[in-house]
């Protein structure tokens, strides 16, 4: 009865080997991709307050002012991508009156996310915001949207890169690529960065008018954004004559 064979070193083919032979070498290499690119999308946080001597009018006032603010922002149309309403609060401000502790008024607030691709509206719509009482304006955070053409062509440079620069070094040793063994992806590309994003943006905070004519639009330059990817290649190559 013959007995079933053990494979030994010598019967596995080099393709199996987590590194390169002298008959099929390998080149391990990275490839980088940096893109400066116009955003596509502008973030500003709106944050509505209101004041009250008691809950419901604290409430009713903040209501009124949520819904003037949220008005205004769905009148620029399609300029306003995404409109989202986000923490709201009705917080008693409390003082001590003898032993006891008493609420002397209630404060509001209501904050709200709006996503604009006009950047010439932008500017009106920021100045408009803050020329309304008890209205705070932070932004705008400028970003790509998340399927941005710009983060697929910053993948296929970094692919680019690393097939020529391990053309380059085979080439330095007279020879010539012969296969891709391994493509691996980083993941390092910028995302579009969550409300508030790490890179900051211009923060405006106004709390009423203080004259009756409408302010001049604000001049907001965007900001261009980076897009990176990097990936890992390894490459095996045909045996140079050293």
């Amino acid at each position: 009865m013959t007995q079933p064979t053990t494979p030994t070193a010598a019967t596995t083919t080099t393709t199996d080997l987590p590194y390169g032979t002298p008959q099929a070498p390998r080149v391990a290499v990275r490839g980088e991709a940096h893109l400066e690119v116009d955003p596509e999308i502008a973030r500003i946080g709106v944050t509505v307050s209101a004041r009250g001597t008691d809950r419901r009018s604290a409430l009713d006032d903040l209501t009124h002012r949520n819904t003037t603010v949220l008005d205004l922002i769905k009148s620029y149309g399609d300029a306003v991508e995404n409109l989202q309403t986000g923490a709201f609060s009705i917080t008693p401000e409390l003082f001590r009156h003898g032993r006891a502790e008493r609420v002397r008024a209630y404060h509001g607030s209501v904050h709200i996310t709006a996503e604009l691709t006009d950047f010439t509206a932008l500017g009106e719509l920021t100045t408009r915001l803050a020329d309304l009482d008890l209205t705070r304006v932070d932004g705008p955070w400028w970003a790509l949207r998340p399927d941005s053409p710009a983060h697929g062509e910053a993948r296929r440079q970094a692919v680019r890169e690393a097939v020529q620069r391990a053309r380059e070094y085979a080439e330095a040793l007279g020879t010539r690529l012969a296969a891709l063994v391994e493509l691996a992806d980083l993941g390092a590309e910028n995302a579009a960065p969550s409300y508030p994003p790490a890179t900051g943006g211009t923060r405006m905070a106004f709390a009423a008018a203080t004259t009756e004519t409408a302010a001049p639009p604000l001049d907001l330059e965007p900001q261009r954004q980076t897009v990176t990817a990097q990936v890992n290649a390894r490459f095996t190559m045909h045996p140079p004559q050293l």
